[in-house]
């Protein structure tokens, strides 16, 4: 198993022996007979030309079953509790659908004075921090058509709506790895939300914890920290390495 999960984590395409055997601290002779047990069930395949190994069909074959299986609410759902329980405020999972994205489920905490959002409604991508979180990381062609497709409509008198600002926001987003919002979407409300991405690395959906502005506006640093342990052990368990 630490052989296969080696080839798993590993960032190149294929591995030879010698290099199995150092980072596992095992001697070559047991290494080359894991191997062989491995491609008798095609998890793992041999290059003849180059005698190195990579991952064979049926370990891609696992792979897929378990993406296909996973439900990105229901393993969200538990971390969402959590983050809730900690920034005592609300905590939300969005997804991306096209040019919006929407709010599929959320934790409110235990405050007479709370956030709740509207699940099922969609919101454009460039209000809110949820939406810029997404925005934020998708491909670069991506974000040039949705600035080309849609006008920067205000949601609220803080939303940005010149294509300039927007793109030197997704940038700041992008080196800190999350996005924030002060009454972008919604007047009175403070945000921070960061992006999940799946194993090949692209943005699928965001958490945000959003509160009171006035309560929560102090507390946003804070809450970043924690929200990105979330998303990083989301992330992680679609098979994305960071």
């Amino acid at each position: 198993m630490d052989v296969l999960l080696l080839f798993g984590r590993s960032n190149r395409p294929d591995l030879g022996v010698t290099e199995i055997a150092t980072e596992l601290d095992l001697t070559k002779a047991a290494v080359h007979r894991i191997l062989t047990a491995l491609r008798s069930r095609e998890l793992i395949a041999l290059d003849p030309a180059t005698r190195r190994y990579s991952l064979g069909h049926a370990a891609i074959a696992l792979g897929r079953a378990y993406m296909a299986r996973t439900d990105l609410r229901a393993m969200a759902g538990p971390e969402l509790s959590r983050l809730s329980l900690r920034t005592e405020e609300t905590a939300a999972l969005s997804v991306r659908r096209g040019d919006t994205r929407l709010y599929v489920d959320q934790v409110v905490p235990a405050q007479e004075l709370r956030m709740e959002v509207s699940l099922g409604i969609p919101y454009p991508l460039h209000a809110g921090s949820a939406s810029k979180a997404i925005l934020a990381f998708l491909r670069a062609e991506e974000v040039d058509g949705y600035l080309v497709r849609h006008k920067l409509d205000a949601l609220t008198p803080k939303t940005i709506t010149d294509p300039e600002k927007l793109r030197a926001e997704l940038a700041s987003v992008r080196r800190r790895g999350y996005a924030t919002s002060l009454g972008e979407r919604q007047d009175g409300a403070a945000s921070v939300a960061a992006p999940i991405f799946d194993h090949d690395g692209l943005v699928i959906a965001a958490v945000s914890v959003s509160g009171p502005a006035t309560r929560f506006k102090p507390h946003l640093q804070e809450a970043a920290r924690a929200l990105l342990e979330t998303t990083a052990r989301l992330s992680a368990r679609l098979g994305h390495h960071a």
